[in-house]
């Protein structure tokens, strides 16, 4: 297995590229006055991060190429349909309450409370591609048997993981578009199995990349996927989402009875009302 040592300074180069994207992406935010732009910005900053990364650290050779492919399909996806489908809408309502709660002076706390620390994240996030292209031997993915099962399981799990999340935000897309009442629920399609597969889906396809950097030998960039895996499920993914979406739309309570919140599984039965009662 080929030897994998960080570039410390190719990182911390990756870092201020990533920051100085953040700011900018702020004083657009202030004169927009709408933060939600970061959603659009999140998955750029993270290939930024590898860009900025590679010519830094000199890294070269097949592994490269594929990661920088995996992470730029992934990225840019995910910010061209989250920029097509804010367009010409008001700031997202989870950023309407953080401003709120931060007045006054949002415009200014905001480039600490959202843009540096999504920046931050960013960066943590992207480490196993880091580490993924950081491999101190010429030799490719392919390299050994272990390298090849390694960067197989890994190509799998990015596949499975980019369905679940472009499937999942086509399908909850459709339904925005032609749903008939503001309480109706999607549990038609993946969403019959998860009430989010595209979080699922991200955080699948970056243990992928994470089975890719461990080909590498870099088994501590682990840190990565778990980072996003805890911010999908804990902070600004599900737990976010769910914080009150059953007080505004009641039919959600039995969606969430029935269906897993994360990881896909066929829906349960709900129990049955006794005879006469």
């Amino acid at each position: 297995m080929p030897e994998t040592v960080l570039d410390i300074g190719a990182w911390l180069i990756a870092l201020a590229a990533i920051l100085l994207a953040a700011v900018a992406a702020w004083v657009v935010s202030v004169i927009r006055r709408d933060v939600s732009i970061v959603d659009s910005l999140w998955s750029l900053l993270i290939l930024l991060g590898l860009v900025a990364y590679i010519p830094a650290s000199g890294a070269a050779g097949a592994r490269v190429w594929l990661v920088t492919a995996l992470v730029a399909a992934w990225a840019l996806r995910l910010s061209i349909y989250i920029t097509v489908r804010n367009h010409g809408q008001a700031e997202d309502r989870r950023y309407q309450a953080i401003r709120r709660n931060n007045e006054p002076h949002f415009w200014l706390k905001s480039l600490y409370i959202v843009f540096l620390l999504q920046g931050f994240l960013a960066w943590v996030v992207c480490l196993p591609a880091i580490a993924a292209v950081s491999a101190q031997t010429p030799s490719g993915p392919l390299a050994s048997p272990w390298a090849a099962l390694l960067t197989g399981l890994g190509l799998a799990l990015w596949l499975i993981g980019m369905f679940f999340e472009t499937v999942g935000d086509w399908q909850l897309a459709r339904f925005r578009r032609d749903r008939k009442s503001a309480d109706a629920v999607l549990d038609t399609g993946l969403w019959r199995f998860t009430r989010h597969p595209n979080y699922f889906g991200e955080a699948l396809l970056w243990w992928g990349i994470y089975l890719v950097a461990l080909s590498a030998g870099a088994w501590w960039a682990f840190i990565g996927p778990l980072l996003l895996t805890f911010l999908l499920l804990r902070v600004s993914g599900v737990a976010l989402l769910e914080k009150d979406i059953a007080a505004r739309r009641p039919a959600y309570r039995e969606y969430v009875r029935r269906t897993n919140a994360f990881f896909p599984w066929p829906p349960r039965p709900l129990p049955q009302a006794a005879d006469g009662v």
